[in-house]
């Protein structure tokens, strides 16, 4: 028998055991975590990924799998009782990704687990943000890291600046959807930022394929308008009320009072009201639906 085929069945034979003995170290664990109360803290025996890399004899994907099935398994343990602790989570899912930077379940259910409120995930929306731009750094062409980055800073953190930016950034990535760059721009115009978000729907309509998307993105920058327009006529309005000493009840007191040059009319054509409560709104055979702008 040749020296190459002796050293490749020793490196097969190696493998085969080395995963052998990885089986049955999950089985006793398995075995273990029945035994043990439920209350007993895993033990991590070792915690750095790198550590792991360098022992692992080049099979740190086969480790990486393990380290997060466990992860899996400690975060259902937890959830289940309730308790709300996973204080080990992250660390679990760090060793996991330092393992394997490119295991994207990981970082992608891990950051959920991480971002869910107590008693059913870790309330961690922070260290979520870091998991996944690890993931990010790790696999920078990977549009759907942005598109869950967008979604925390959005659903857990309410940060609607952050969360179009990261839309945005995910929308320029290969392959991305459309839909990552309108979702960036509902978000900007929800979040206040109605000039990005004009931004983000015009390059909507410049870029669509077909004519429903233009005229998607055409109704979004129609409310644009019309938000801004209202909230500028709301400023013209209270200044008004201040130097005349009585509110305005139409358009044309602003007009005669030379705040206005003319009739304003939103992009539909239809004249802007005063309404009941003083504020400027949109007229009754109004084509816009402001919701979009939101």
């Amino acid at each position: 028998m040749s020296s190459e085929i002796v050293q490749a069945a020793s490196r097969r034979a190696a493998a085969i055991a080395l995963i052998i003995g990885f089986t049955a170290s999950v089985a006793v664990r398995v075995h273990l975590d029945r035994e043990v109360k439920r209350q007993t803290t895993p033990v991590m025996y070792v915690t750095s990924g790198e550590t792991l890399r360098r022992l692992s004899f080049g099979y740190q994907g086969l480790l990486a799998d393990l380290y997060w099935t466990r992860a899996v398994q400690y975060f259902g343990r937890q959830k289940l009782s309730g308790t709300g602790d996973f204080g080990e989570l992250g660390q679990l899912l760090r060793i996991t990704t330092e393992l394997d930077p490119h295991l994207l379940i990981a970082y992608r259910f891990g950051a959920i687990f991480l971002a869910e409120k107590p008693p059913a995930g870790a309330g961690s929306p922070d260290e979520a943000l870091a998991l996944i731009r690890r993931g990010i750094a790790a696999n920078p062409s990977y549009w759907r890291l942005w598109q869950d980055l967008g979604f925390i800073y959005y659903w857990d953190l309410k940060d609607y600046a952050q969360a179009a930016r990261a839309f945005e950034t995910g929308s320029r990535q290969p392959g991305a959807d459309l839909w990552m760059k309108t979702l960036a721009a509902s978000v900007a115009a929800e979040g206040g930022e109605f000039e990005t978000s004009r931004l983000l729907w015009s390059e909507v309509y410049s870029q669509a394929a077909n004519e429903s998307i233009r005229r998607s993105a055409e109704e979004h920058l129609a409310a644009i308008k019309a938000a801004e327009d209202i909230e500028q006529l709301n400023r013209l309005l209270a200044e008004f009320a201040q130097r005349e000493k009585r509110p305005a009840v139409s358009m044309e007191d602003l007009v005669r009072a030379g705040v206005l040059s003319g009739q304003p009319v939103d992009p539909s054509g239809v004249r802007y009201q005063v309404g009941p409560d003083g504020q400027a709104v949109l007229g009754p055979r109004s084509r816009i639906d402001l919701r979009l702008a939101h």
